[in-house]
Parts: structure tokens; C-alpha cells; sequence
């Protein structure tokens, strides 16, 4: 889970403010010192927590809290907008040029994800209709060309390269040219990084920005090195003067700090997040929406917006009809699954639910590789076995799971969850015409 160290230390200390009925100066002091704990365990920057914290204790001991009905609720209110605050309080986007193409500069230390995060950027700019170029401007690292050129194919981005013994400058000009005269309306270049800030790197980009003055310099950075990133963050602030900022491997940062930080410390916004490895694993970083998952109030909003992106509206609708004709088939239940995994990983879903925080996900056993195994059985049967489950007999579940690498007792539980799965649907159509009719609907399997 994402910042589930400091979610669960940070729910906890709202757990013990519930248990009170009403607030006294002692208990809002208890709870403001152990959020300056989580938060400093969590890595952010010392000086960040000192201001957070004093503004949160201003709020917090004013009537508005200690005078209400729900002070634990006030609290957390107070938490969860100052979070927001903290994070940049709204999305921030991408500035495109009036007149294309929108040129962007992606600049960060060696093994930060820069490239790949480029073809990240790249293939979520495509599905928003927009016509990327990526240009190799890295002539340093090994291999860097042809891993972008491998990235860009992945996307189905051009690559504009010209080897690794121009200088970046030349590179980067002709690659401009190259969009203009091809149609691209976004330049993605990629820079030489370092394995630390020296002088050299700086000078280069600082010699790449003067040239073509671009209208975006976005900073990679790791978001699991914690204070180290934000520091980063800062010093390529000060010398190369940058927009904003995009966390790499958020999905594996359990602490933080570097999202709490990098805002306050650069005055610079977030706005992307890499959250997995997958080359559609970016999101755009929307504070409000952190800081409700963070105090374990879910993220509908992302939720549904994952859910339109991976569903296909046409596909919803025709199995709506087969729910109601009761004609739900195994292949429908394969179909539904494989939009469901487009979404992204279960854990990460089930984030995005109100209430389903860090020791809710720790009690449910979530093995993304369940699923592999679904889909594996349902693939070994045939078609006639998907339309119709009920001619499954004992030599045809050998069969499967001989086919799909699973056992007998795996076969049997999925045919079990399924026919499960259409009683219920049967249920939700009978409970609609009922209602439709003005009658009360009898449901024996709770004595209604």
C-alpha cells in the first residue's frame, strides 16, 4: 500500500481521539506529538513537520474543535486539509504551448526511472490524443538510446536519434525541428543523469535549456530514497530552475517523506506519480486525493476514473442484457476479469475504497496470481464447457486442470464461485422485476 506505514500510525492516533467524547488541550497535545513522530519516522524533512505540525496544533485547540460534537472529526478534517495544503492543495498540470510543440524536458540522477518514465508519459499523452516525439538526448549511458527506442516502440512513440557522439545540445535542436516537420505536438527529451550532482551535469542541462528554452522541466526522482530526493529536488531547483516534479515507485514508498516534502521544500508541484512498473503505471498527482488515502478515506475519484479508462462501455452494456436474459457465460466472466486487471493490481484497487486502509488490506490474502490461475482454467475448457458449466463432469475437471497446471480442487472452487456468482445475478434481476411490480420480494435465504 502506498505510505501504509504512515497511514496505519497516523489511523491510529485518530483511533485513540474517537474513543474520547470530548477533546481537552492534553489529548489534542498527545495526538499532535505522535503525528510528529509518524511523520519524522516517515522521513520528511525536520523543518517541514515543525510548520505542519504548529499549524495543525493552531487549528486543532481552537473552539471549533474542542467546542464540537465530533471533536475526533474535526481533527482529522483539519489533518486531512492541511495534508492537501502540504501536497500542493491542486492538481497540477501539464502547461501546453499555444502554439505546439509543447516541449519537455525530463531531468533527474541516474536510476531515478527517467526513461521509462518517459514512455509512461509518452503512451498516457497518446490516449489523450496527443502525437508524442522522444528524443535520445542521453549519449552517456550505456544502452540508454536503445532502451528508449525499445520503450517508444512499447507506446508506439517515435524515437529521434542520432547517436551517441553529437552533442546533446545538436541533438535536442534537430529533434525539434524534426516534430515541427512531422507533426509532433509534444517533445519528450531525455537527459544524461548522474549517480550524484556535479557540475558538468548541470552545465549541460543548463546549456540544453538555453538552447531551446522548454516549456516544461520536470525532475525525476525516486520517491523511496526518502530525505535524499528531496534534497535532490531542491539542489536541481536552485541551479537549473525546474516546473515540477514526478515520483517514481510510489507504489513501493510505505513512508513518504518525499511526497510530504518535495512540495514545501521546492515550491515546485507533483504532478505525475509512477505507481507500478507497467508502462501505464503513471497517474497524475492529485493532493486531495493523497492525503484521503493516506488518513485511510479511500479515492473514489481515481477509482472511477480507472474504471472509464478500463472499461469498455459497449461490452457493460451487452453484459448487462446477458444478466438479465440470465445467459452470464464463462467467457463474459473471463472478459469482465481481464478489464478488472487493466485497472491495475487488486491491492491497489481496493486502496482506492473508503475504509479499505493498511490492517484491512493486512487481514485479506490478495495474490494477484489467483487470478492468473482463473484464467488459465477457463481457457482450458471448451467452448462448450464456458457456455454451459453444468456438463463439467468428473473426467472434464481432470482435464482442465491438467490443462491449465492446476489441481482438481481449484477447478471445482471456481465452478463454485461462479454458479455462485450467477445465483446472485439471478436474485438482482428477480429483486428489480419485483420492485418493478409493486411487490414485496420474499428472499429465504435470510427469512425475509
Amino acid at each position: 500500500m502506498v505510505f501504509e506505514s504512515l497511514a496505519e500510525k497516523l489511523q491510529n492516533a485518530f483511533k485513540r481521539l474517537k474513543n474520547k467524547g470530548k477533546l481537552t488541550e492534553k489529548d489534542v497535545d498527545e495526538a499532535m506529538r505522535e503525528i510528529r513522530l509518524a511523520l519524522l519516522e516517515a522521513d520528511v524533512n525536520f523543518k517541514v513537520v515543525k510548520d505542519f505540525v504548529n499549524k495543525l496544533k493552531e487549528r486543532a485547540v481552537g473552539s471549533e474543535v474542542l467546542e464540537s460534537l465530533t471533536p475526533a472529526q474535526q481533527v482529522i478534517k483539519i489533518v486531512n486539509e492541511e495534508l492537501t495544503e502540504l501536497m500542493g492543495k491542486s492538481q497540477s498540470k501539464i502547461n501546453f504551448a499555444s502554439r505546439p510543440p509543447t516541449i519537455m524536458m525530463l531531468v533527474g540522477l541516474q536510476g531515478t526511472g527517467k526513461t521509462t518514465t518517459m514512455g509512461k508519459l509518452a503512451g498516457m499523452l497518446k490516449k489523450q490524443g496527443r502525437r508524442p516525439l522522444l528524443i535520445a538526448g542521453d549519449i552517456y549511458r550505456p544502452a540508454a538510446i536503445k532502451q528508449l527506442q525499445v520503450v517508444g516502440e512499447k507506446v508506439g512513440a517515435p524515437v529521434f536519434t542520432m547517436g551517441d557522439i553529437q552533442n546533446p545540445v545538436d541533438i535536442v535542436k534537430a529533434g525539434i525541428e524534426h516534430s515541427v516537420n512531422n507533426g509532433n505536438d509534444v517533445v519528450l527529451i531525455d537527459t544524461a543523469g548522474r549517480l550524484h550532482i556535479d557540475e558538468e551535469l548541470m552545465g549541460e542541462l543548463q546549456n540544453i535549456k538555453s538552447a531551446i528554452k522548454p516549456h516544461e522541466i520536470l525532475l525525476v526522482v525516486d520517491s523511496m530514497t526518502g530525505q535524499d530526493a528531496v534534497n535532490v529536488a531542491e539542489h536541481f531547483n536552485e541551479e537549473l530552475g525546474i516546473d515540477g516534479v514526478i515520483l517514481t515507485k510510489l507504489d513501493g514508498d510505505a513512508r513518504g517523506g518525499a511526497a510530504l516534502s518535495v512540495r514545501a521544500v521546492t515550491n515546485k508541484p507533483i504532478k505525475f506519480v509512477g505507481v507500478g512498473e507497467k508502462l501505464d503505471d503513471i497517474e497524475p498527482f492529485h493532493p486531495d486525493r493523497m492525503a484521503s488515502r493516506i488518513l485511510g478515506m479511500g479515492d473514489m475519484l481515481s477509482f472511477i476514473e480507472k474504471a472509464q479508462e478500463s472499461f469498455d462501455a459497449q461490452k457493460a452494456k451487452e453484459l448487462e442484457e446477458k444478466i438479465r436474459s440470465r445467459q452470464f457465460t464463462f467467457d463474459d466472466f473471463l472478459d469482465q476479469l481481464q478489464q478488472v486487471q487493466q485497472m491495475g493490481s487488486i491491492s491497489q484497487i481496493l486502496e482506492m475504497i473508503p475504509g479499505m486502509g493498511g490492517k484491512q488490506l493486512k487481514n485479506l490474502d490478495i495474490d494477484d496470481k489467483e487470478l492468473v490461475y482463473v484464467k488459465a482454467i477457463i481457457q482450458s475448457m471448451t467452448r462448450e464447457e464456458r457456455q454451459n458449466p453444468s456438463i463439467i463432469n468428473g473426467s472434464r475437471r481432470k482435464r482442465i486442470a491438467a490443462g491449465s497446471g492446476t489441481s482438481v480442487q481449484q477447478v471445482n472452487k471456481l465452478l463454485k464461485q461462479f454458479e455462485q456468482t450467477r445465483k446472485m445475478m439471478k436474485q438482482f434481476t428477480d429483486m428489480e422485476k419485483s420492485v418493478k411490480k409493486g411487490r414485496k420480494l420474499k428472499m429465504p435465504f435470510i427469512g425475509i
